[in-house]
């Protein structure tokens, strides 16, 4: 039924002919037309690694502050495109509008409304600013667009998309995902994010699981970081990986608007390089004789609970509890798999081992993990931890009330992260079980609460 010309037919002739004008080859082919930047300044980075001296400030302005510089750079900063989907006061942006401006095809041709304050909106045809509207679909058009330029048009733009972390991957999924088959570069920023930072707006807003779902995304690196630093070193590093090194990947990273004082940049080698592969050792315990340890996993703004329950375990408790970050548990959950692959392909050669088994080979105790996203998360990683993990998280719908009791009801602050370990302790026989039940009594937790995972 079917019938192919001969070679050298008139109308195979005329297919190749237009083949030949189209480029050649027959299978699509990305022809990369610009050509690798040279990285920022250190300088534009090591303000972050200070910390802020007890100042408190969240984790989106520590990003916005960082953008805003990147912006002044003579080289860089004309690369640089910020879309946002109409929350950029709510992200502490205006700052922007007089800095660089809102593009606008036609410039300014009206009053705003806030023209009598300082950082009024101010449009412009040389703005750089993608002020979308209320449509997290066509600002990610716009991501996509200025994140292939390198090969479209030959420019080197760098997007960053900042917004509610929410009405990301759960809204948007579809587009994140063409984004990743075309090759797109550049920063997703899920802002507010958590399940229980963004304190009264309920489960519209509160984000548990948008980390779950860019484990799905190949060419996605997924970070939840919890200090100015980190953000600083991340964002760094995937400058130069994607624009220097020319590397077809993009980056997600969650920041919080709630106020934290940053801690400055601890010493050693491993710091940075453990940011970037996703996890490091934070704080060490400054009890060296306990008899009873602990390794505690914190992410994001839980970081700061996890601390907490650091110091209460200490002084109430005698464990000595060492405070781990972990910045990406997909980075984590990857390398581990890509391990198990290789030696599964090379059965005869020295099997090679995942990071999060390097760093904690010789960790002594028990594990447990807190974030704001849910628990299979950190659960993703636990066949590589030495011991059983136990994983806190945030599974279930979001609720309308306040830090402290959006943590108090998932189960993810201090007293839960002390209690989950003083069960561990005691599932492996180091402690009475009824040190347990005694604090339950002494938190004042109710064991017949609802469980927030299906309430």
């Amino acid at each position: 039924p079917f019938y192919r010309p001969a070679d050298d037919s008139p109308e195979i002739r005329y297919l190749q002919e237009r083949r030949k004008q189209l480029g050649g080859g027959y299978l699509p082919e990305r022809k990369v037309r610009a050509k690798p930047i040279q990285p920022p300044a250190e300088s534009h980075f090591e303000e972050f690694y200070k910390g802020t001296e007890g100042r408190e400030v969240s984790t989106t302005m520590v990003f916005v502050r960082l953008l805003s510089k990147l912006l002044r750079d003579p080289e860089i900063g004309k690369l640089i495109v910020p879309i946002i989907p109409d929350e950029a006061r709510t992200f502490g942006m205006e700052a922007l509008f007089r800095q660089v401006g809102i593009y606008s095809s036609v410039g300014q041709l009206y009053e705003p409304v806030d023209m009598d304050t300082l950082l009024y909106y101010k449009e412009a045809k040389d703005g750089q600013i993608l002020e979308e509207g209320i449509t997290e679909a066509g600002s990610m058009c716009s991501f996509i667009a200025a994140g292939t330029a390198y090969a479209t048009h030959g420019i080197n733009t760098i997007p960053f998309f900042i917004y509610y972390s929410m009405f990301g991957f759960q809204r948007i999924g579809d587009l994140i995902w063409a984004a990743a088959d075309m090759r797109t570069r550049g920063f997703l920023l899920g802002g507010t994010a958590g399940r229980t930072t963004l304190a009264g707006e309920g489960l519209q807003h509160q984000d548990g699981h948008s980390h779950v779902l860019a484990l799905s995304v190949p060419n996605l690196l997924a970070y939840d970081p919890a200090f100015a630093y980190e953000i600083a070193v991340i964002i760094q590093n995937g400058i130069k990986r994607m624009y220097v090194d020319q590397e077809s990947i993009f980056y997600y990273l969650t920041v919080t608007n709630e106020p934290l004082p940053m801690p400055p940049m601890p010493d050693g080698k491993d710091v940075r390089d453990g940011i970037l592969k996703g996890m490091y050792r934070f704080k060490a315990s400054a009890k060296k004789d306990a008899k009873l340890r602990a390794q505690l996993f914190g992410s994001g703004t839980i970081m700061y609970e996890v601390l907490k329950a650091q110091q209460i375990l200490e002084e109430k408790y005698n464990v000595a509890a060492d405070v781990w970050s972990v910045t990406s548990y997909k980075s984590l959950y990857r390398d581990g798999n890509d391990c198990e692959r290789w030696n599964m392909l090379h059965p005869v050669q020295t099997p090679r081992v995942p990071y999060v088994t390097q760093c904690l080979k010789d960790a002594p105790g028990v594990f447990v993990a807190a974030s704001d996203y849910m628990k299979v998360l950190p659960e993703s990683i636990a066949q590589w931890v030495p011991r059983p993990l136990i994983a806190l998280g945030t599974d279930g719908f979001g609720r309308s009330e306040n830090r402290a009791s959006l943590r108090d009801f998932f189960e993810v602050d201090a007293k839960h992260v002390v209690l989950a370990t003083l069960h561990a302790l005691a599932r492996e026989k180091h402690i009475e079980i009824k040190k347990v039940e005694q604090a339950v009594r002494d938190f004042g937790i109710n064991p017949e609460k609802a469980n927030p995972a299906i309430s």
